[in-house]
């Protein structure tokens, strides 16, 4: 397979800079043996009652920090915490920085550097007397690069860029699929008889990374930190053993609950990273349907949702949106995949 295989052409006026309001108002493209046009209201009608959505409560933490060593300024985006409580890192300007040294941050929020990594990356020690108060303080959201805000990151983006279940801290990018939820839209498909569980992947640096090898079955994928409590485990396994179809709420979910199966096909409590890379010719263990952003082209979640759906019937879902006028990326539009 050839990075080349999951390009395709996107008009930069498809790209949405900001998210649909109210946020259920967006597009859905439903793919499946045909292709149907819906908003993301009509969720219910297109699920059964029986079904369990996953989603992931990650909360995006303010994660671009501006830091001085000496006189030279040093950017730092956070990745993901380490069970040592340091921090691995991405820096700009990084040939400046050494093991050993200190960057300032602000008066009372520096870190001191224990390792310098390859490709830009670091571990930090992060010294302050509340992190994520420190956090909040200096700050500032990572918002994927297709975002232009050349006047800098907007209150409005602090909202915006946070689902309604983010509940534990750690995430660099938001799990964008949640971002179309709202409780209105909660509660129709309550009604509807579809459940609802949650898991924790802390999206990390890493998915802002192009890949960068035309063999892609050579790029190595970043390890995110996730969390599936033995709960939420007990009930996808339940679900499935009463008929019901796991639809995860995002790439992120469905990647975690994938990592967390065995390969009988049942799902495990899960504390830990995981690294894993779907491709064309994975054969997933849990997830029946998968709810979903537009994704960008050459990229790893392009990569899943083809491996997902079948690459021809994303080749054709994805020019019947750019067709149709659906908004793509993070603030964009989604769409129901069926499973090949």
């Amino acid at each position: 397979m050839n990075l080349s295989d999951f390009d395709y052409h996107l008009p930069p006026e498809s790209i949405a800079v900001a998210p649909a309001r109210p946020r259920d108002s967006a597009r859905l493209l439903h793919v499946g043996a045909t292709l149907t046009d819906h908003t993301v209201r009509d969720l219910p009608s297109l699920l059964r009652p029986g079904d369990l959505l996953v989603v992931n409560d990650t909360k995006v933490i303010p994660a671009q920090l501006a830091a001085m060593r000496g006189a030279a300024k040093i950017g730092i985006t956070l990745d993901r915490r380490l069970d040592s409580g340091s921090w691995r890192v991405l820096l700009r300007n990084a040939k400046r920085v050494r093991a050993g040294d200190v960057l300032v941050i602000d008066p009372e929020f520096s870190a001191e550097v224990l390792e310098v990594l390859e490709g830009g990356a670091a571990l930090l020690r992060f010294v302050a007397d509340n992190f994520y108060a420190a956090l909040a303080r200096s700050g500032a959201l990572a918002l994927p690069p297709y975002i232009a805000r050349p006047e800098g990151i907007t209150a409005q983006d602090a909202s915006d860029y946070q689902t309604m279940f983010a509940a534990h801290e750690g995430a660099v990018a938001a799990p964008t699929a949640g971002l179309h939820f709202t409780p209105e839209l909660l509660a129709a498909l309550q009604e509807r008889g579809v459940e609802t569980t949650r898991v924790t992947l802390h999206v990390g640096a890493g998915t802002f990374l192009p890949v960068r090898v035309e063999d892609v079955t050579q790029h190595k994928m970043h390890a995110e930190r996730g969390f599936v409590t033995a709960e939420t485990a007990a009930k996808i396994n339940a679900t499935r053993a009463a008929g019901g179809r796991i639809i995860p709420v995002g790439t992120t979910a469905l990647r975690l609950i994938e990592s967390a199966a065995g390969e009988g096909g049942a799902v495990h409590e899960f504390n830990g990273e995981t690294d894993i890379f779907i491709l064309p010719g994975y054969r997933f263990k849990i997830a029946d349907l998968l709810f979903t952003n537009f994704h960008l082209p050459k990229s790893t979640l392009l990569m899943l949702v083809s491996a997902f759906a079948g690459v021809e019937r994303i080749h054709t879902a994805y020019a019947h949106a750019i067709a149709s006028g659906y908004r793509f990326y993070s603030y964009g539009d989604a769409c129901l995949l069926e499973r090949a």
